[in-house]
This record gives C-alpha cells, structure tokens and sequence, in this order.
C-alpha cells in the first residue's frame, strides 16, 4: 500500500482549487517571463534559492526562479528539495516515510532508489507531515516541470557539512535539479529588510557562509 502525504497547507499558503491554483502559476511565471531583465541561460540551472511564504507574498518571486527551467523542463527529472523544518525538532536531516506527494495538481512520486541510498539518514513522518517549505514548492514544480521525482528533505539542527555530504550524494548529472527552500529577513523595516537581504544575497553569491545567520535566512 503506498503511503501518502497530503497536502497539508493549500487554502492557506497557496489555492486548494486546482483550476484557481494553475491560473494563479500560469500568471505568476508568464509574469516573470516578462520581467525586465529576466536572465536566460544557455544551460539548466544546478540550483536553485526559492521563498516559501504564501504565494500572495513570495509568489512573484519564486516564479523569477522556476520560469528559468521551463526551457529545460524535458531534461529535469529529478529533484532533491531541502527545507527547513518549522515545526518539529530533528537533528540533521530526516525523509519521509510517503511515497507520494499529494497537491491539488496531482502527486509528485518520491525517488526511491534515491533515498534508499541516503542510508545514514532517518525518516520521520511527523517531521513532513505539516511542513509547509517543501509543500509550496510542489505545485510550481509540477506547473513547470510536468513528471519528475522528488528526494524531499527536512532540514533541521545540520551542520553545513551534513548537508554537503548528502548533496553530493545526490547531485548526479543534468537530470538532477537541487531545490533550497528559505525566506530572507523577517519582520524589518522596508528599507532596512531590502539593504540586509542585498546583503545577504551577495553572501550567497560569494559562497561566504560566514554572515548568514538564522535571522537573516530562514534555514541558515
């Protein structure tokens, strides 16, 4: 018997009506195909940085993230999707224990094999079950990428290096597409939240680890 995890947060964080739902991506991604200087890239990005507020907030800008893959969409097979966990305390990294991923746009299956190989690391049900930073990243997905699986990943008390290791495990060539999930500053000032973001961002871009604290990224 297959094992499902519902959707735990549409009609909150996102549409739980399917046709709402897809009209509401369809217009999000044609928006950011229209963006200025919206950047077009000769090959699939390896990576990718996604917000996972509620559409209505990080919306617009998620859909600046995946309308890069829809030129790639036939070659991304597989994605390996972190995030934080909110609302239960692991260590390290955790799995599901579903097969499938339900959303109000069909479910997405879990890698097996994939995670099969991930031998060191737990699965934890509880840790999954009302996640919302791995659930609103699914129906972009599915709008952009149609069939792929997904190695869903709960983010916890990890040391930088835990996660490396499990990246590596899991980078394979250019079917795989490796999914963050993390918001920025949180409850700042507008122009306050703006220069600390900026700042933050070209941390990322750098690689320097060192000034990105929790309040500053959400899964830091």
């Amino acid at each position: 018997m297959l094992h499902i995890r519902p959707a735990a947060v549409a009609g909150a964080f996102y549409p739980a009506d399917p046709r709402v739902l897809g009209a509401e991506l369809d217009q999000l991604l044609a928006d950011a195909a229209r963006a200025a200087h919206a950047p077009v890239f000769a090959r699939a990005p390896k990576a990718l940085i996604v917000p996972h507020a509620g559409y209505v907030y990080s919306g617009p800008v998620a859909a600046r993230a995946y309308a890069l893959l829809r030129p790639f969409a036939a070659q991304l097979r597989r994605v390996v999707l972190l995030g934080p966990a909110h609302r239960v305390r692991i260590d390290g990294l955790a799995l599901p224990e579903a097969d499938l991923f339900r959303t109000p746009l069909g479910d997405v299956r879990v890698d097996a094999a994939a995670c099969a190989a991930l031998r060191g690391l737990p699965r934890d049900a509880a840790a999954h079950l009302r996640e919302h930073s791995l659930e609103v990243q699914l129906p972009f997905l599915i709008r952009v990428l149609g069939d792929f699986t997904l190695v869903p990943l709960a983010v916890g008390l990890a040391e930088p290096d835990e996660v490396a290791a499990v990246l590596d495990a899991l980078w394979g060539g250019p079917e795989t597409l490796i999914v963050v999930s993390s918001d920025l500053s949180h409850y700042l000032p507008y122009a306050v939240g703006r220069r600390v973001d900026t700042e933050t961002a070209e941390a990322i871009v750098r690689l320097d680890q060192a000034p990105i604290a929790h309040e500053r990224a959400c899964g830091a």
